[in-house]
């Protein structure tokens, strides 16, 4: 490898042992890339890709495991695929290391964060504890933890997500390596929080002049992190170059596809359903709102130890519009959420759907989750879930049941003869689905969606976006759209509120509020949107310092 390149990959396949008789299935194809000191390369692509299997080949992670390895991996000098053991250790910490996207898996909970930190300095240097300690609180300190000597003695359930990822780049820093392996850093966290994490990994990388390899689904995270962008579709390499070329004239069609799919704040927003009205406009008797509430509170807890997780929200909903709810987590949006539906009764206020105060689960109200693993049972069949809405609206004719649960797949893009599959044999994008299908069942007024896409890939979360979007026209359901992505709430939603701690900081039509924002938290969430403009990326830092200061 020559002095210049820190990583050299040459053709690197990587094979997984799948079942017995040494059978193996090709994760990764012949992928070619090089890295150079002081420079930053994102890899991007959707789930199974290969991404992440090409980031741990570079750490030699897979030895071990029975996975087969292929081509040239040469990273700080080292070849990663011929180096012994020891080497390899050597390699690990010192030379390149890895921050990965779950701190709460990689951190201990037992140990308190600055030991775990200075255990590492301690293996790799042969530090005393004095020292390791030390060092421990000088990483911490400069990833941005406040009162780092103190906060070095917490475990990790005592930060918050942001906190925890900026330790886990600390531990990472401890040694001092030349390369930063970043797989999907900002994947679990808030919009703000993953703006100050994805400007620390710049400042760090200018300042230390460390080579940085950034793995992500999230083509705006790499539009203003890196250099050069390698987007990679079934573990082969479609296209490679300078990330401000195929951002602006992507060569390859699927990197089309992908940017296609990708939402933008300042995108065109699809057309509103046919007879749709300016925003918040009830003048008469069909306008009136399909739900409403009047100064929502919700608390948990009691005496010293309660808190407030809703302070007095009021809103209203009409048939065919959409609400979008904006906010970090902890803002109060999906406790908000179930209010509506009567999954939660409000400590005080008044829910009211069509008029009507209600109590306990609206029949007219339904629900769409976040992760829809956790939310279909996989003991069951995905036919026999989306039928629980008609048994219990009391339906006892089988044959009735199966014809609306074969027509309700059909409309959500599904197919009647997956009635009796089970959940784990569908893809993640498929499975929400599913939980539409499920929510379409007792033919609702309202749907209320919570984070429905956010742990979709691009391409599947924007398919997602327009079946409900064409749901919605087609049978003028009411939807709140509750989210921290606001460029996806932007595309769906005709008015949008803007949640901070268990209040509504600003509400408005979606284009006056995104365009013209007037309170200061809200300014703070639309800069921290990654945007993808390449030459903009030091424009938007110093805009970030600005609003965030």
């Amino acid at each position: 490898m020559t002095e210049e390149l820190l990583v050299e990959v040459e053709g690197l396949t990587v094979d997984f042992p799948v079942g017995g008789a040494g059978r193996h299935v090709r994760a990764v194809d012949g992928v070619s890339f090089t890295l150079r000191p002081g420079r930053a390369l994102g890899i991007v692509g959707e789930s199974g890709s290969g991404k992440s299997t090409v980031a741990a080949s570079l750490l030699g992670l897979h030895r071990g495991t029975g996975a087969r390895l292929g081509g040239t991996v040469r990273v700080a000098g080292t070849d990663v695929t011929k180096a012994p053991s020891g080497e390899l250790r050597r390699l690990r910490g010192a030379a390149a290391a890895m921050v990965f996207q779950d701190p709460l898996s990689a951190l201990d909970p037992y140990y308190a964060i600055g030991d775990q930190i200075a255990e590492v300095y301690r293996v790799h240097t042969g530090a005393n504890r004095r020292a390791a300690r030390a060092r421990a609180v000088e990483v911490l300190d400069r990833v941005g933890i406040p009162d780092a000597a103190r906060r070095s003695r917490s475990r990790p359930h005592e930060f918050s997500g942001g906190m925890r990822q900026r330790a886990l780049i600390a531990m990472a820093l401890a040694c001092e390596p030349r390369l930063l392996i970043a797989d999907e850093p900002t994947t679990a966290l808030d919009v703000t929080v993953q703006a100050q994490i994805l400007d620390l990994l710049h400042e760090l990388r200018e300042e230390r002049g460390l080579g940085l390899l950034l793995v992500t689904h999230d083509v705006g995270v790499v539009a203003e992190s890196v250099d050069e962008l390698l987007v990679m579709r079934d573990g082969a390499a479609v296209e490679h170059g300078p990330v401000d070329r195929i951002l602006t004239a992507p060569k390859a069609p699927y990197t089309r596809e992908l940017l296609a799919a990708v939402p933008r704040l300042d995108g065109p927003r699809p057309a509103r359903p046919v007879g749709a009205r300016t925003a918040g406009a009830r003048t008469a008797p069909s306008d009136a709102p399909v739900v409403e509430a009047f100064s929502l509170h919700r608390e948990f807890g009691r005496g010293a130890r309660r808190v407030s997780a809703v302070g007095g929200i009021s809103l209203a909903v009409e048939a065919g519009r959409t609400l979008g709810i904006v906010g970090e987590s902890g803002s109060g949006k999906s406790t908000l959420g179930r209010m509506l539906v009567g999954l939660l009764e409000p400590t005080s206020g008044q829910v009211r759907h069509d008029g009507v105060e209600v109590s306990g689960v609206a029949p007219g109200a339904q629900m769409v989750f976040q992760d829809p693993v956790s939310s279909l049972n996989p003991r069951r069949t995905v036919g026999e879930s989306v039928a629980d809405p008609l048994r219990a609206a009391g339906e006892r004719d089988e044959g009735a049941i199966r014809a609306r649960v074969g027509e309700l797949l059909t409309r959500v893009g599904l197919e009647p003869a997956h009635h009796d599959r089970y959940p784990h044999e569908f893809s993640g994008g498929q499975r929400q689905r599913i939980g539409i299908a499920r929510a379409l069942a007792p033919r609702p007024r309202l749907i209320v969606c919570d984070e429905p896409v956010s742990a979709l890939d691009v391409t599947t979360q924007a398919q997602v976006v327009a079946l409900l979007a064409e749901l919605q026209r087609e049978l003028g359901i009411a939807l709140v759209f509750i989210a921290h992505d606001l460029a996806v709430v932007r595309q769906v939603s005709d008015r949008v509120a803007v949640m901070r701690g268990g209040l509504i900081v600003e509400e408005g039509p979606v284009d006056e509020v995104y365009d013209r924002p007037a309170h200061p938290y809200t300014r703070q969430l639309l800069a921290a949107v990654p945007a993808l403009e390449p030459g903009r990326a030091a424009e938007r830092r110093s805009v970030r310092r600005e609003v965030f200061a």
